[in-house]
């Protein structure tokens, strides 16, 4: 998380605040939004003439509840390093993520800024909206239930237990068998499977291929061939989800894998590909 570090440029004792490196705007792919589900941010950095950033930077959006408590921070590497921003040129990506469940629904504050990656910790003078110790005001947000979303309900015995990352216990995943089964309930209309995951590409001379279903229709097939979580986007149009209120979805894996009988570990369990996010979202 970034922290204020005041230093020569800051306005303190009549001295000016130092001249925006750039300015910043963020725009949401919605107003409203359930926790649990994703949302789309597209950050635009437009560098002033004349000016560069003197060192690497990483961007930090922290979303605020009403009364300016931390809900929700997603600090990342903007995908293009900082040391590379021109001047006078304009630097615009969209990143997708799932909005944690946390404790709060409401009317919520997204605010956006530059720090450095070094021990200093250093954020960058910007130009935006209600600039507050280098940290602007770019979006609002409102949050509503969890239960807004469409309920996956996962089939025992085509799944293993859910798992953690110890430096980060909001990072979680599970591991499907050679199949894993879902059931929600259809919304009779077109939607959108968000399914991120990732599986171990370095294990296989070919990589496994993945098949997503509605009962017996293949809706998508590819090569599981990336190590680092990957975000896919599969369309479910209404007519493949078919007439009945709850809809079956499959994800199945070929070749599943031992790691025990492949020299890969003592894990003793059938796996197929390692899964962060399976969402149902109606268009």
């Amino acid at each position: 998380m970034a922290v204020l570090v005041v230093g020569a440029g800051v306005a303190c004792g009549g001295l000016a605040e130092a001249p925006p490196v750039a300015s910043v705007a963020v725009t949401l792919s919605k107003a409203t939004a359930p926790l649990g589900s994703p949302i789309d941010m597209t950050y635009t950095f437009d560098v002033a003439p004349g000016q560069s950033l003197d060192g690497q930077y990483r961007v930090f959006m922290h979303l605020l509840d009403a009364d300016g408590l931390l809900r929700w921070a997603d600090d990342h590497d903007p995908p293009t390093p900082t040391t590379e921003w021109k001047a006078g040129s304009r630097v615009t990506y969209t990143r997708t993520s799932f909005i944690p469940i946390v404790p709060y629904l409401g009317q919520a504050t997204v605010r956006v800024g530059l720090y450095r990656t070094d021990a200093t910790d250093t954020r960058a003078p910007l130009s935006g909206p209600e600039p507050e110790g280098r940290s602007y005001k770019v979006a609002t947000l409102r949050l509503l239930p969890q239960s807004e979303n469409i309920f996956v309900v996962r089939r025992a015995g085509t799944y293993h237990a859910d798992e953690f990352a110890p430096e980060n216990p909001a990072r979680e995943w599970s591991w499907t068998t050679k199949e894993l089964a879902v059931n929600f309930r259809n919304p009779k209309k077109d939607a959108t499977l968000y399914l991120e995951y990732d599986a171990r590409p370095d294990l296989f001379d070919q990589p496994q291929v993945v098949n997503v279903y509605l009962g017996s229709l293949s809706v998508a097939t590819f090569a599981a061939d990336n190590r680092d979580p990957l975000l896919r986007r599969i369309p479910l149009r209404a007519d493949s989800l078919g007439p009945a209120d709850m809809v079956e979805l499959r994800v199945v894996v070929a070749p599943s894998f031992v790691p025990a009988t492949i020299g890969a570990g003592q894990d003793t369990r059938e796996l197929g590909i390692r899964i962060y996010h399976l969402f149902v979202d109606p268009s």
